[in-house]
Order: C-alpha cells, then sequence, then structure tokens
C-alpha cells in the first residue's frame, strides 16, 4: 500500500471513424479525458472517461480545482473510502453527467493501479465470472444510413463473426423504420440478434406504438425508448409490450438504476462505466441486476467494459464502437464474435503515450507540496 503522490489530468480529443447519428443528435467527437495516478512507490495507473462533444472542459475544471487535490496524500488502495468522500465532497453538484464522468476518471485510475499492483488482470480482480463475452456491432447501424447499405453493413458484420447488430430508429413514421428493420431482418435470417435503439426520442403513446409492430420481428431490445427520468412510462411500456426494454446509458445513480429494477421498467441493464462514476459503483449496479435476474449489456466504452462484463455472471454482451484506437498501441482481442479480456495486469488497455501527447489540448499535473 502507498499514499498518492501525484494526478496527471489530460483532455484528448478523438473524431469518429464514420459518421454517427440517431433520432436525436450526431457524435461528432469523443473528448476523452485521461487521469494518471502515481504513489509514493512509483506506480502508475491510469483511468478515463468521454464525453460526446460537450462538457469536457467542465470535466477538466471539476478535477484540476476540486477532486484531484483531495486525492494527495490519500491511500490509493482506500477505493470506496475515496469514491464516497468525492461524491459527498461534490453533492450539490450530484446527481449529473459531469460529476459522475469525472468521479469515472479518477476511480478507474484507481483500479487501475490496484490491479498494476496486484499484478492481476481486471476482469479476475473485479470477479472473473467468464474469459469472453459476445459482441455486438453499432456502427453499422446509423440512422442517416440508406435501406441498401444498412443492410450492406449489417451482413458484413455478421460475416466478421457478430452475433447481432444494432439498428438505430426514430424516423418520422413507424412505416420508415418498420421497412428498415423488415429489410435487415429479411437478409440476415431469424438467428442474428437485432438491437434496437430509439435514443430517448419517444413519448410513452408512440413508445408503445412502435413497440407493438417491432413484435413480430423478435428484437432482442428496444434501448432508450423514453426520457431517462420517466420511470413510469418505461413502466407501462414495459407491462404493455413482449420487447425487453433497455436503459442505463443516460443513468448516473445507483439508487436511480435500483428504481428501475424494483418497478420492473426495464429487463436490460446498460450500466456505462463513465457515466455511473467508474468500476465502484458498475460493480454495485451489475450485482444488482444479478439479484433481479437481470442481464448487463453496456454502453459504449468496449475496451474497458469487456473486463467488466467478464467479470460478473450476468454480463450479456459488449457493444462494439472502437474508438480508442488512434491512442492505444494494440487493439481488443476478437475471436469468433466474442471479445477477450486481456490478461495484463490493469485495465486492459494498452496506451500509446506518445500519441496522447501528441493529440492532447489540455494538461494539469496536480503533485504533493514540496
Amino acid at each position: 500500500m502507498a499514499r498518492i503522490e501525484r494526478v496527471e489530468i489530460l483532455k484528448v480529443p478523438l473524431a469518429p471513424k464514420t459518421a454517427r447519428t440517431d433520432a436525436i443528435q450526431s457524435f461528432v467527437c469523443q473528448e476523452t479525458i485521461i487521469l494518471r495516478i502515481h504513489d509514493a512507490d512509483g506506480a502508475v495507473g491510469a483511468g478515463y472517461s468521454y464525453t460526446i462533444g460537450t462538457g469536457g472542459s467542465s470535466i477538466l475544471a471539476l478535477l484540476a480545482d476540486h477532486l484531484a487535490p483531495r486525492l494527495i496524500g490519500a491511500e490509493a488502495e482506500a477505493i470506496e473510502s475515496m469514491w464516497s468522500d468525492l461524491k459527498f465532497h461534490t453533492h450539490a453538484t450530484t446527481v449529473g453527467a459531469i460529476t459522475s464522468l469525472a468521479l469515472a476518471a479518477i476511480d478507474t485510475a484507481l483500479w487501475d493501479l490496484r490491479a498494476r499492483r496486484a499484478a492481476m488482470p481486471l476482469h479476475l480482480l473485479a470477479g472473473g465470472a467468464r474469459k469472453s463475452i459476445p459482441l455486438y456491432t453499432t456502427e453499422g447501424g446509423w440512422l442517416h444510413l440508406s435501406e441498401d447499405a444498412l443492410i450492406e453493413e449489417t451482413l458484413e458484420a455478421r460475416r466478421q463473426g457478430f452475433s447481432g447488430a444494432k439498428i438505430k430508429i426514430g424516423k418520422p413514421s413507424i412505416a420508415e423504420d418498420m421497412r428498415r428493420l423488415e429489410a435487415v431482418r429479411d437478409a440476415v435470417g431469424p438467428r442474428f440478434e437485432i438491437m434496437t435503439d430509439c435514443n430517448q426520442a419517444f413519448r410513452v403513446d408512440e413508445a408503445i406504438r412502435r413497440a407493438r409492430q417491432m413484435e413480430a420481428l423478435d428484437i432482442a431490445w428496444i434501448e432508450e425508448p423514453l426520457p431517462a427520468d420517466d420511470i413510469a412510462g418505461h413502466v407501462r411500456l414495459s407491462a404493455l409490450t413482449s420487447l425487453p426494454v433497455a436503459v442505463g446509458e443516460s443513468i448516473y445513480s445507483i439508487r436511480h438504476f435500483r428504481d428501475y429494477m424494483q418497478q420492473g421498467a426495464c429487463s436490460v441493464v446498460q450500466v456505462d462505466v463513465a457515466r455511473i462514476g467508474g468500476i465502484t459503483p458498475w460493480l454495485k449496479v451489475a450485482h444488482a441486476a444479478e439479484a433481479f435476474n437481470l442481464a448487463v449489456c453496456p454502453h459504449f466504452l468496449m475496451e474497458l467494459h469487456v473486463a467488466l462484463a467478464c467479470a460478473v455472471p450476468n454480463g450479456r454482451w459488449v457493444e462494439f464502437i472502437p474508438q480508442l484506437d488512434d491512442i492505444t498501441a494494440s487493439g481488443m482481442t476478437i475471436e469468433n464474435g466474442h471479445a477477450i479480456p486481456s490478461e495484463e495486469p490493469g485495465l486492459g488497455i494498452d496506451w500509446d503515450w506518445d500519441a496522447i501527447d501528441a493529440r492532447r489540448d489540455s494538461y494539469f499535473d496536480i503533485r504533493r507540496p514540496g
């Protein structure tokens, strides 16, 4: 065990490799917040968080001005204590995205440091439930794609070994969405999973209408059909459709997840390690979902979620959206449509620090005085 002596904070903008549009927005830039924690023994842990284009400077300010200085001199192994202390220190701004994203950068770095000091990969340190996890892809299902392009991309995903693909929905009419989904289902057949994602675009009445139309296509789930804070709406929808309802990427509190689970408002939990505030709360949500017999299919951050989804017994899918290729030396291992967690100590992300330093647009270095 050792005390924390130094914290580095960086921001690296990363443009997506392909156009990404959904029912409410376009993904134009990932502001990647990277945080490194140095302890008194010379060990270093690296964690990260992200935005999809806005808020990065606010996360940096929260980290540099308020959170990172409180880490200096703290025991690096006291992760639960630090997470609780930092959350209380920012209680006036929680629960919310900016605070959760900032906490996640710290918490993931602390877990990386712990795993490196223990010489263990994260998937074993956090539970070690399985050795691989199925992948589905989102990269070929964006809303702007034509019907022909959607079919071509989904068939290519199947050829590459993926077991499923996500199709964005939210066209102006049900007929347009159904035509695209029916074309994909006809092309890939009944054994290939089709996930749908609404990105919180609908009101309850419209979500019910669309879900009932899609039932005949044996859809794997309908994701974020309603605004994330409308638990009552999700309860009503879940009771009126046979489609599994998936939520989680826009939920920032373990208690918010609890309310969804207790009220039967979802059947797929998509907890995002950055938006929930780190690995510490992510594991709590995943184990709570296990108690409700619910699958965990995390949102985004595949390079980190592969280890976490393999750590818990109810991990079901990892979402394939590569976003760290430009700042990592090696990518995620994929075999027969399954993601394989790294056996290297730490989070399992092979950061390319030269590329990171070349691309960063912000940097803070916080040290023990003297």
